[in-house]
């Protein structure tokens, strides 16, 4: 669970709520350049959701866990279709905002065995999956998702292949596969003079992703590509 000292996006998501605005949230990785995160965009609504996500709430059916659900943006809108949904997130200043939304909020982790609850979809947008932190992991995240889902329950989820931050001017990759998973990333975020400690996350190329759902008893399918090595997945529990 994330202390309110160590939370810069609970930080950002509580000052852009109670204020309406708020500064830049900043991200920093051994990987990329120094980058940030506009906070309004983690209060859009429907309409303003990337196409990819406007499809994924669309197929989520029934009883909806939203899993790493921040502002609660995605939530609201499932609400707004008649979905009954439990948010989670590890975040307390995340979970009061999403609380005081009018959003069934609970300071939770994933990976926490005393959730128990059933679910008919568990949704994963903005690369939800990148919690699994690293490939081994995904035995463990697959394990943990059919606890939570009723008999053919859905997972939805959108991830990014980082392959292209690899390729060569004449389309070629130099990734070296000694190194590990290519799509294994390390972040750090601070907001005003809150800085968090760093973290694990997981980007997953979809042949991969489907591999390990494969192996743990999901079916997986690419419901649709997005305009950059990015895509969405459903996988659904086999009886």
């Amino acid at each position: 669970m994330l202390e309110k000292d160590k939370d810069p996006m609970g930080q950002a998501i509580a000052e852009y709520y109670k204020k309406g605005h708020a500064v830049k949230l900043r991200v920093f990785s051994s990987m990329f350049y120094e980058d940030n995160i506009p906070v309004k965009t983690l209060f859009r609504d429907f309409a303003n959701m990337p196409p990819l996500e406007q499809k994924m709430l669309g197929m989520a059916e029934g009883r909806v866990l939203d899993v790493g659900a921040g502002s609660g943006c995605h939530s609201l809108e499932l609400m707004k279709m008649g979905r009954e949904v439990v948010a989670i997130d590890i975040s307390a200043l995340s979970v009061e905002v999403m609380t005081d939304r009018g959003v069934d909020a609970r300071q939770v982790d994933f990976f926490d065995e005393t959730f128990a609850e059933r679910f008919d979809t568990i949704i994963m947008a903005m690369n939800g999956i990148g919690i699994v932190g690293r490939v081994e992991r995904l035995p463990e995240f697959f394990k943990r998702a059919k606890l939570l889902l009723n008999p053919g329950g859905r997972i939805l989820l959108d991830s990014s292949d980082l392959k292209y931050v690899f390729e060569n001017e004449d389309g070629s990759f130099d990734i070296d596969l000694a190194a590990g998973y290519y799509g294994e990333v390390d972040y750090a975020m601070k907001y005003r003079t809150v800085q968090g400690d760093s973290f694990d996350w997981l980007y997953l190329d979809f042949a991969t992703l489907q591999m390990y759902a494969n192996e743990s008893g999901f079916k997986c399918e690419k419901v649709a590509d997005g305009s950059h090595y990015d895509y969405l997945a459903m996988l659904t529990l086999q009886s």
